[in-house]
C-alpha cells in the first residue's frame, strides 16, 4: 500500500539527520553534511539536507533542484551573470539543469529538497 508522507513543520528543524561526510568538490572549508532521505518510493530524490560552512562550484546541474531553506545562511553566485544573491531561512531556490554556478554556506544551512 502507498501512503503519503507528513512532517509536521515543527519537526522540520529537528528531524534526526545522517551524517554523509564532506560535500563532493568542496573548495573552501569543511562543508560537512548530513541527509534524511524522504518518502523513498516517489520519483526523484526527496530530503531534508544540512551543511556545515564552507564552499563549492556547481558545473552545468545535470537535473532540476527545488530547495526550500530551513535556517541558515548562504550565498549562490551564477556563472554566467556573475549575481551573487544571500538565501536565508524562507527563501525558495529552483536550480534548473545546466546551471553553472557555486554554492557558499555562510551559516550551516538546513533545507528540504526535491531533485529531478
Amino acid at each position: 500500500m502507498t501512503r503519503f508522507t507528513i512532517i509536521k513543520g515543527a519537526s522540520i528543524e529537528s528531524l534526526p539527520l545522517n551524517p554523509a561526510g564532506q560535500r563532493a568538490g568542496a573548495d573552501k572549508g569543511d562543508p560537512q553534511i548530513a541527509i534524511q532521505s524522504l518518502a523513498p518510493e516517489a520519483s526523484g530524490n526527496l530530503g531534508v539536507w544540512e551543511c556545515q560552512p564552507g564552499g563549492w562550484p556547481v558545473v552545468n546541474r545535470p537535473d532540476t533542484e527545488f530547495t526550500y531553506i530551513i535556517s541558515g545562511r548562504a550565498v549562490l553566485t551564477d556563472d554566467a551573470t556573475q549575481e551573487a544573491v544571500e538565501v536565508t531561512g524562507g527563501d525558495l531556490i529552483i536550480l534548473p539543469p545546466g546551471w553553472t554556478g557555486r554554492w557558499d554556506v555562510l551559516e550551516k544551512v538546513r533545507k528540504v529538497y526535491a531533485i529531478y
